[in-house]
């Protein structure tokens, strides 16, 4: 039975879901209009530190916090409300991608990819969790991340490889069991946290980052 999932989760996700434009950007900019993959990476950081800015002056300044809260508070992790964003994150994670990108061509690929993959698996676990979610792992479900997983799969070995020049770029087939693994580590990555000892690692910044490096290891 399917349980209702409060608007403002929706809305979060969707959110995030326009965050795709990003991982795109990195990759096809460069390819279509000849942009230096290095300048990407650094318009990326622009991004990333104009975020860090904003996390700050809601900290910091009662007005633009009251209508920061105002706005999007509704959308807002309890952790988040003290702590960084989940968007300043995936801002850190979209950023690390880009500068892995300018590694080489098959880099750039991986990491739009992975990034992708991530940001909208994240959000079919989120939901499909709150839905459906019926074995809690924490404070996740194995539902959420099956949907993740097959979401990934889905992706991966059906829509990447019918992308323009994304095969030239991953530099050959990207197989079903390319594909299986690398689905197989976003859902894993994204159901069990990271720990560094009593430290939570946020899984918006690293999972794009490892899949990544994962992603380029079998490829």
């Amino acid at each position: 039975m399917f349980r209702k999932v409060a608007p403002e989760e929706v809305n979060r996700k969707l959110l995030h879901g326009l965050v795709i434009i990003l991982p795109l950007g990195i990759f096809y900019v460069p390819l279509l209009f000849e942009f230096d993959r290095n300048a990407i990476a650094v318009l990326v950081f622009s991004l990333l530190l104009i975020s860090i800015f904003f996390e700050l002056l809601r900290q910091r300044s009662v007005c633009f916090g009251e209508w920061f809260y105002a706005t999007f508070g509704s959308m807002l992790r309890v952790e988040e409300k003290k702590h960084l964003t989940g968007a300043t994150y995936v801002a850190a994670a979209t950023f690390f991608c880009a500068w892995m990108s300018t590694i080489n061509e098959t880099m750039a690929a991986c990491s739009c990819l992975a990034l992708t993959l991530f940001i909208l698996g994240d959000a079919v676990a989120a939901l499909a969790g709150k839905s459906i979610g019926r074995i809690r792992i924490e404070k996740k479900t194995l539902e959420g991340a099956i949907g993740c997983f097959l979401l990934c799969l889905v992706l991966a070995y059906w829509v990447f490889p019918k992308l323009p020049r994304f095969l030239d770029a991953w530099g050959g087939e990207l197989s079903l069991l390319h594909a299986i693994v690398i689905a197989s580590s976003v859902a894993v990555l994204e159901l069990f946290p990271v720990k560094l000892g009593h430290l939570k690692l946020n899984d918006n910044l690293y999972v794009p980052v490892l899949v990544t490096i994962i992603a380029y290891t079998v490829c």
